[in-house]
């Protein structure tokens, strides 16, 4: 994950007051959302991506619940809440964010699994999104895997 992009930043800060969210057991409030970045952060992140993640994630967290549910072999509780975080929000870009290419989802959410979560939680995490990248973006999956076969 490039230090140098602001949705990475901003990414990297949706995971942090996601996962704060979900240990404290709270509901998300926008407002306090970016208590939970530091001033270096805030001015390297895009801000308005960070709010639209953490609103879309929390306003969606049943929906992608249901969709991590057919991805993962435990119930989510029973998932690191590192790794939870990091998946309900690349599964809210898989499927809201249809701009943004499935491997760059997929690469940031592995990264930010490698930053904060379990030493093997990233190669959870990896093979929970190529299953959901499988289903939510079948079209570009396969593009993928067809130009890897290829070469």
């Amino acid at each position: 994950m490039s230090s140098a992009l602001p949705r990475s930043h901003a990414r990297r800060a949706a995971v942090q007051a996601l996962y704060h969210a979900l240990v404290n057991e709270e509901k998300l409030v926008l407002k306090d959302t970016l208590d939970f970045v530091s001033a270096e952060n805030s001015e390297k992140m895009d801000q308005k991506y960070f709010l639209e993640l953490v609103q879309g994630v929390s306003e969606n967290m049943a929906d992608l619940d249901v969709e991590l549910s057919h991805a993962i072999d435990r119930s989510l509780s029973a998932v690191d809440p590192v790794e939870s975080s990091v998946l309900r929000l690349a599964v809210y870009e898989f499927k809201h964010r249809p701009d943004i290419p499935y491997r760059v989802i997929l690469n940031e959410a592995v990264e930010l699994a490698k930053a904060f979560g379990g030493e093997k939680g990233h190669k959870y995490v990896n093979g929970v999104l190529d299953k959901m990248g499988a289903k939510l973006r079948d079209v570009e999956y396969q593009a993928v895997k067809n130009k890897k076969a290829k070469k």
